[in-house]
């Protein structure tokens, strides 16, 4: 048994690279950044190859085949951490209070948020709707910042592939490439 572990070390971490390489390569498809996603899938594929090749040959081994389960699985919970954490790209935020929306956008602006005040229109009547766009790392500030004014606020939150232009000096905006 003990000589079996390194081998179930190799199969688990081999698939947890792996798997947490294809999660944030799909997450940069997804954000139009095409170089850097082939590059993480090139070492994704050799990855996945090789521990396949060491699987296959141990198909009677219903440990291997339960550690490259759990490796796969960790993979997908590893992946999508590393790219939570690294905040890539931009967000938009759709927020409607009824406590003073406009003073809101002064305080948000101050922060170093872009703010557009739209008038919308719903079911209890008119409202303002206030639309932000942000780099991703700032979203819990926003978060927070739109709770302790207002714990009732809607708010929205959309990935925003692409941007051109912007309110000066922030530099939140990306160009369309």
């Amino acid at each position: 048994m003990l000589t079996l572990l390194p081998g179930y070390f190799l199969i688990f971490f081999s698939r947890v690279i792996d798997v947490s390489c294809a999660t944030l390569r799909m997450l940069l498809l997804v954000r139009g950044k095409r170089f850097q996603a082939a590059a993480i899938g090139f070492f994704e594929v050799i990855i996945y190859i090789v521990v396949l090749s060491y699987i296959v040959g141990r198909l009677n081994d219903p440990v291997s085949l339960i550690v490259y389960g759990l490796g796969f699985a960790t993979g997908n919970i590893v992946g999508s951490y590393i790219e939570e954490k690294m905040a890539l790209g931009y967000l938009t935020v759709q927020v409607i209070t009824l406590e003073r929306s406009t003073e809101l956008a002064a305080v948000l602006r101050d922060k170093g948020f872009g703010v557009t005040i739209l008038q919308g229109e719903g079911r209890e009547g008119i409202h303002l709707v206030q639309h932000i766009l942000l780099p991703r790392k700032r979203l819990k500030e926003l978060f927070k910042l739109i709770n302790d004014w207002d714990e009732k606020a809607f708010v929205t939150v959309l990935d925003a592939k692409a941007t051109l232009g912007g309110f000066g000096g922030a530099g939140c905006y990306q160009k369309i490439k």
